[in-house]
């Protein structure tokens, strides 16, 4: 029987017609050894997962992946993630990934050129998530042009309507 000192590596390599899934390598770590990789019939196997814009998986990928597998998205900061999200591999397919959704920038020159303000000054933000409301006031002096209700914008995939 060999022995293995701690952090020496061993590879795998699967007997054909088996595709390996998971890390080829695995290390002995205080006398037990990292998750070994799996051999397995490789119809129905998937590659590497959708990219996403302004997100990632959560995992470091895989080159190829084992039918029923599971991966997870996040989004960067300020994003917001839409549909679900974990992502599985059926039939040599992944399932829908979901999206990242843009915050809004709220500009203070285009508040300037609307004059208008934000209405809650304690919450002077800068960003802001898709699907929060934010709310306006005509500047000091200044009477509303477009509608009450206008002045309540709900921020959209970065998009938002700003009231004059």
């Amino acid at each position: 029987m060999t022995k293995y000192p701690h952090g020496e590596r061993v590879r795998y390599e699967c007997v054909k017609p088996y595709d390996m899934f998971g890390k080829v390598e695995v290390m002995c770590l205080n006398g037990n050894w990292t998750e070994p990789p799996q051999c397995q019939d490789s119809e129905g196997k998937c590659g590497t997962p959708p990219p996403i814009h302004n997100g990632d998986i959560t995992s470091f990928p895989l080159v190829v992946y084992a039918p029923y597998s599971s991966v997870a998205y996040q989004c960067q900061n300020l994003y917001q993630l839409e549909g679900n999200r974990q992502i599985t591999c059926i039939n040599g397919k992944w399932s829908e990934p979901p999206k990242c959704l843009a915050p809004c920038v709220i500009s203070e020159e285009i508040m300037r050129q609307y004059n208008i303000t934000l209405r809650w000054q304690r919450h002077q933000r800068v960003y802001s998530r898709t699907g929060e409301e934010i709310e306006f006031l005509c500047k000091d002096g200044y009477n509303p042009q477009t509608t009450k209700i206008s002045f309540r914008a709900l921020c959209q995939n970065g998009k938002l309507v700003y009231p004059s």
